[in-house]
């Protein structure tokens, strides 16, 4: 226990450090990140996840630029029982192209939401650092064109999320899922 802690504790600070400096790609193109895409990689040390992670499998994430420059998420996961888990945000743009910010009403916590990896066709990294009553967590989601992704591609949403303060074993490449039917 005591071990474990002491590995968090690194772990977030590592996370707050490195956390300041991760930038956006640049020449980030709301246009092209469009479209519907596969969360098919999570990491994160929140504690729900560590919990959670050896049931989750992939979902489907539906990125939609507004007019005025933000950027409507929508989430759906395919339940074991055959219902769908849905949430969606509205992402507000800032003033640095590539990253947004929004409330999660479901969560309670405040998000700051970066594309740091993107090759539009095919991948894009999301580096989001969540925080609520004062206390920040790093969550890395990779979101991929196809339900497929290589393990080059894999190992660098490792190596990243590491970086970021992410402990190994809570980095998860989603098992694949049926989708959720249109609602």
């Amino acid at each position: 226990m005591r071990t474990t802690l002491l590995r968090m504790l690194t772990a977030l600070t590592c996370v707050l450090a490195a956390c300041t400096d991760i930038m956006p790609v640049p020449d980030f193109s709301l246009e092209k990140i469009a479209g519907k895409w596969y969360m098919a990689g999570f990491a994160t040390n929140a504690q729900w996840f560590v919990t959670k992670k050896d049931t989750m499998k992939m979902s489907i994430a539906m990125l939609a630029p507004t007019d005025g420059g933000d950027l409507d998420l929508s989430y759906a996961t395919l339940n074991a029982d055959g219902t769908c888990w849905r949430m969606t945000h509205l992402a507000k743009k800032t003033d640095t192209p590539g990253r947004f910010t929004f409330h999660s009403q479901v969560w309670n916590n405040n998000n700051d939401m970066r594309f740091v990896d993107v090759v539009y066709d095919d991948y894009a990294v999301v580096h989001t650092i969540k925080t609520k009553e004062g206390v920040s967590e790093v969550l890395n989601k990779l979101y991929s064109r196809s339900n497929e992704t290589s393990t080059d591609l894999q190992q660098k949403f490792l190596q990243f999320s590491q970086e970021t303060g992410v402990l190994s074993e809570n980095i998860v490449i989603l098992p694949k899922n049926d989708e959720c039917p249109e609602a």
